[in-house]
């Protein structure tokens, strides 16, 4: 009679391991997600999703972008002179602007509406000039004149339209950032 009894205590312990495991398992993950949220931080989250949406973006890589241009700063001003969430130059703006048939106001820069809107804008023109993601984040980085350059060199380039090579470890390292960081989004955050 005896068996039965040691037979049903030893399931009961496994089960409570497992109960226990299975507990310290979720734990652990959500205190993962925690941590890395942290890291991969997530304001503006509507505003970012609305202007992706406006211009056919994935929300994840304009996540991506934001954090690796600005870390989401929306105060952030670069050496170069580039200002804000998306890091766009006065110049750049100014342009954009002109080309949505709207007059650029001082200061717009560094409001996070203006600044995803716009930066959405630019780079959805950017990936109509260059189709490939990575040719696209590099002409974002450097800029669309230096990105045709290095695609019209045969050791940068072998068919003309994407990058094999990026000679600016900048821009290299940029959009491998922009790219890690978009899996980040989409697996924290679910966006698309």
């Amino acid at each position: 009679m005896r068996a039965p009894r040691k037979k049903s205590r030893r399931r009961r312990r496994r089960l409570l391991r497992l109960v226990v495991a299975v507990v310290c398992l979720a734990l652990l993950l959500v205190l993962g997600v925690t941590a890395a949220r942290r890291v991969f931080v997530l304001p503006y989250r509507a505003l970012l999703e609305r202007e992706a949406a406006r211009f056919a973006l994935s929300p994840s890589l304009v996540a991506g972008l934001v954090l690796a241009e600005s870390g989401f700063d929306a105060a952030a001003l670069s050496p170069a002179g580039a200002v804000g969430l998306m890091q766009l130059t006065p110049d750049t703006y100014q342009w954009l602007c002109h080309k949505q048939g709207v007059s650029p106001e001082a200061g717009e820069l560094t409001d996070p509406a203006c600044n995803l809107r716009f930066g959405c804008y630019n780079l959805s023109l950017l990936l109509g000039q260059f189709p490939d993601l990575p040719t696209a984040l590099a002409a974002y980085n450097a800029g669309p004149a230096r990105v045709r350059s290095w695609l019209r060199d045969p050791a940068l380039s072998r068919d003309g339209e994407k990058l094999d090579s990026i000679p600016y470890p900048e821009t290299e390292t940029h959009g491998q950032r922009v790219l890690l960081y978009r899996l980040a989004y989409r697996v924290l955050y679910g966006l698309d």
